[in-house]
């Protein structure tokens, strides 16, 4: 078992915390305010701290780090539902359910409980007819509005 190790990135959303133990993630946290950015001593944070600078600087549209895995196949189920919805789009909890045979109540749960933000985007998954619905990230519902509007701006640089 390695040590527990952290990084600190300063955005436009706050600071994002990323936290490891040497061979996965296991937590990232959007915290309010600016503290000093820290870059990380293990690879896999040192990677994620990286990949998330570069995704607020719009060059990354999707992540490749290990995550801590989940703690039932359901509840990987739930995270590959989520991260498969690309850059820039959105879906809603119901739609989510339907394509990975769930309830849209068990993903709401599993977006409000996701212990990576950003890199496992909750923030895509809204309510029907595209309501924002909840962000438990940050400053809740301004924080998921700041990254949709950030993936969309990029989106379109991209095409």
């Amino acid at each position: 078992m390695y040590a527990r190790d952290e990084a600190l990135i300063a955005t436009p959303i706050g600071t994002v915390r990323v936290s490891g133990d040497g061979e996965y993630i296991t937590a990232i946290q959007i915290e309010p305010g600016q503290k000093s950015p820290q870059p990380g001593s293990s690879e896999a944070v040192r990677r994620a701290a990286e990949q998330i600078a570069d995704y607020f600087a719009g060059t990354r549209l999707s992540f490749d780090v290990p995550l801590l895995p989940a703690a039932t196949p359901r509840g990987e189920a739930m995270r590959a539902g989520i991260s498969d919805i690309s850059f820039g789009n959105t879906m809603s909890y119901g739609e989510l359910a339907d394509r990975i045979g769930s309830g849209a109540r068990a993903v709401g749960q599993a977006c409000a409980r996701n212990p990576f933000p950003i890199i496992v985007p909750c923030h895509r998954v809204t309510g029907a007819n595209g309501a924002l619905g909840n962000y438990s990230g940050g400053e809740g519902v301004s924080t998921k509005i700041w990254l949709l509007d950030h993936e969309r701006r990029h989106r379109e640089k991209q095409r």
